[in-house]
């Protein structure tokens, strides 16, 4: 039961309530003035007084908020990913207003040809307490690569063949959110075929630059350039020294004024690429098309190694997070196209929406993380020996990205960042019970 408890001491007014659950809230008088004012009433002025307080509320820790925030670092369950429109721009990850202000500040500076303030890596220069990181991801995306492969020996893939639904259990799902070619004739349900490492990790590749302050890569010279993945090209800027793929290290700053490069130190051509059996070999460690399913070996400890390839997926998603605070990474905003650098590309390849208007070239806006490592959401199997996930129970399934699905069903432990997506605290009914589940 409630109480309430009044206190009065030294003129000051508490108000204290207590409930029975540990909750506390104190009402407390701080600020009180007494005013006069001459009223003229009547015929005669008369003097009439009143008091004015300022009351202020102050919460006590108790159990009930003790347990609020405890939900609040570790939730139950969270919505699940909603699919972006095709017919809508990514939304900014740095609000306009902040851009609008940056880029006025620019244009005054430029007004009065002060020069722009760059720090490392904007300046071109590298950063060295992140040079450790940048080997850091790169070893721990071959060790993901590899440990992929080896899974898939073990676990089973499913892609859809007219959409990119991606399903990891033993048979493909049946649930009816199939939008591709032909889905009103097969009632919205899948047409499963095999899947592969790709289907698990969308590679994203980005052109590789030599000099990213120097020439822009145009439509026309565009095959002059290859094409790596993102995140290999990431670790390159970022201080990784691959021989195959050299990159430009500067010991002057670059120098701008507005958006315009007054000192880069010359354009330098970049060697020749040199294909030999080592390279070879290493691009094979780097590239999720070199690593498909049947080519790796049988693993001879399935949990030890769904838990090595977990932990290097999250290392590599945290390193990339770090890299990318500091260095610059772009992406379209209709489509999937990332470029690693200071500015975008000029190749005119964009399909997406509207790309009529802009001639093919690509909306280029800054990157986030799922940008260069796509998740890939895929439904939650929690039984993978039972029956096949339903329409009907769709409300009580959750998801989780398909590499962590992959090694959840392989044996390892479920994060606990994943938890709230996959719905682990949900009890899924039975066909029967679902009409009477609130």
């Amino acid at each position: 039961m409630e109480k309430i408890e009044l206190l009065e001491a030294a003129g000051e007014t508490d108000l204290e309530l207590r409930l029975a659950s540990g909750f506390c809230v104190s009402l407390i008088d701080i600020n009180r003035t007494r005013m006069n004012k001459l009223v003229k009433v009547g015929s005669r002025p008369r003097q009439i007084a009143w008091g004015m307080s300022r009351i202020c509320c102050e919460q006590s820790p108790g159990t009930s908020s003790k347990r609020y925030e405890r939900y609040q670092r570790q939730p139950q369950n969270v919505d699940l990913p909603e699919l972006l429109p095709k017919k809508k721009k990514k939304p900014f990850p740095v609000p306009i207003k902040k851009m609008l202000q940056a880029s006025r500040q620019d244009k005054r500076l430029a007004r009065m040809r002060i020069e722009k303030p760059l720090e490392p890596p904007k300046n071109g220069l590298l950063v060295p307490e992140l040079i450790p990181v940048a080997y850091e991801v790169l070893d721990n995306w071959k060790v993901l690569i590899r440990g992929l492969s080896q899974l898939l020996n073990v676990g089973t893939v499913y892609g859809c063949r007219k959409c990119p639904q991606v399903h990891v259990g033993p048979v493909g799902h049946q649930i009816q959110d199939c939008y591709g070619t032909g889905s009103q004739r097969r009632n919205s349900h899948h047409s499963w075929v095999r899947g592969s490492v790709n289907d698990v990790l969308i590679p994203i590749e980005s052109y590789h630059q030599f000099d990213p302050f120097g020439w822009r890569v145009k439509h026309e010279t565009r095959f002059d350039y290859d094409r790596i993945p993102a995140i290999v090209e990431l670790c390159i800027q970022a201080g990784v020294e691959l021989p195959q793929y050299p990159s430009r290290r500067r010991t002057a700053p670059v120098r701008m004024i507005g958006k315009k490069v007054i000192d880069r130190g010359g354009f330098v051509d970049g060697p020749k690429p040199h294909r030999s059996e080592d390279c070879i070999s290493l691009l094979a460690e780097l590239d999720t098309f070199s690593n498909q399913q049947g080519q790796s070996s049988m693993p001879s400890n399935v949990e030890e190694l769904a838990e090595k390839t977990l932990k290097a997926y999250l290392n590599v998603q945290r390193g990339v997070a770090r890299l990318m605070r500091k260095y610059t990474v772009k992406t379209c905003g209709y489509c999937s196209e990332v470029h690693v650098g200071p500015w975008g590309h000029n190749v005119k390849l964009c399909g997406a929406f509207k790309h009529q208007w802009r001639d093919g070239k690509h909306g280029w806006q800054d990157a986030v993380v799922d940008d260069v490592i796509p998740p890939n959401y895929v439904w939650h199997v929690r039984d993978p020996t039972g029956p096949p996930l339903r329409s009907s129970l769709r409300s009580f399934y959750g998801k989780a990205p398909a590499v962590v699905e992959l090694c959840v069903q392989a044996g390892a432990e479920i994060p606990e960042e994943y938890r709230p997506m996959m719905r682990a605290d949900v009890v899924i009914p039975d066909s029967e019970e679902a009409r009477l589940a609130a």
